[in-house]
């Protein structure tokens, strides 16, 4: 059970590559072929995954400095006011995502081993300390978090049918929405 998808994809290829083309009829050319294009749109996967974030951004990047580029000049029809209006809309909405959007995938990723690792020392620095009600309240504060984190980690592997009741845990989606910072005067 793998939760990073690098690691998946990897797996994916190996089986394939090991497992399932090898024991693929020689004389079923479609299946080998089929075989190998999958093997291909997963090395492909393997790839583009790190930069889709980065190449999502670009674009919108791009998009907001055209939609600039646009703007309504005084010759252009009184017909297009609302399209612009619309367009200006949109702009504003890409500027924001795009303040927000500024930290790389891999310094989230650093971020979260560096805390991990920082919180690790504190736990075992007040477990070495003689405070039972420090220790106390450590303990119950990483076995939340942890509930939490394990729900959202089963939660992400519910496609690979490991959970004996997958209806009992809810979809990702919703746990991530929870936990997802709101802006200014949200509800």
């Amino acid at each position: 059970m793998q939760l990073r998808s690098e690691i998946q994809i990897q797996t994916a290829i190996k089986a394939m590559t090991e497992v399932v083309l090898p024991a693929l009829d020689p004389h079923d050319k479609i299946a080998a072929e089929q075989g190998q294009l999958v093997v291909g749109m997963l090395a492909l996967l393997g790839q583009q995954l790190p930069l889709q974030y980065r190449f999502d951004r670009d674009e919108l990047t791009r998009l907001h400095a055209f939609a600039a580029a646009l703007h309504p000049r005084a010759s252009w029809p009184a017909s297009a006011r609302e399209a612009f209006a619309e367009m200006d809309s949109a702009a504003a909405g890409a500027e924001d995502v795009l303040d927000r959007a500024r930290a790389e995938p891999h310094e989230l990723e650093e971020s979260i081993k560096r805390l991990r690792h920082a919180m690790t020392s504190v736990v075992r620095t007040v477990f070495s300390a003689d405070d039972a009600d420090a220790r106390s309240a450590v303990r119950d504060s990483v076995m939340a978090m942890s509930e939490q984190q394990l729900l959202r980690d089963r939660s992400w592997l519910l496609m690979q049918n490991w959970e004996p009741n997958p209806q009992a845990v809810p979809p990702i989606e919703e746990l991530l929405s929870v936990s997802e910072p709101r802006g200014e005067g949200a509800t």
